[in-house]
């Protein structure tokens, strides 16, 4: 069975975005990356998020 990607709230899975993360991690951890390297990727991606927030709020 596919995982809904669908942007409506009301049509995506709540499964998908918890299996999406341990899938990434597992594939992660698979490649040779280290927990450390994981928490840096994590920490890059907060970072990008939290500068699109803060530009949708300065558009707003």
């Amino acid at each position: 069975m596919a995982l809904s990607f669908d942007p409506s709230p009301s049509g995506r899975d709540p499964r998908a975005l918890p299996i999406l993360a341990k899938t990434i991690y597992k594939e992660l951890r698979e490649g040779g990356y280290t927990a450390r390297d994981v928490m840096t990727l994590a920490a890059e991606l907060l970072g990008i998020v939290a500068g699109e927030v803060r530009t949708s709020r300065n558009d707003a």
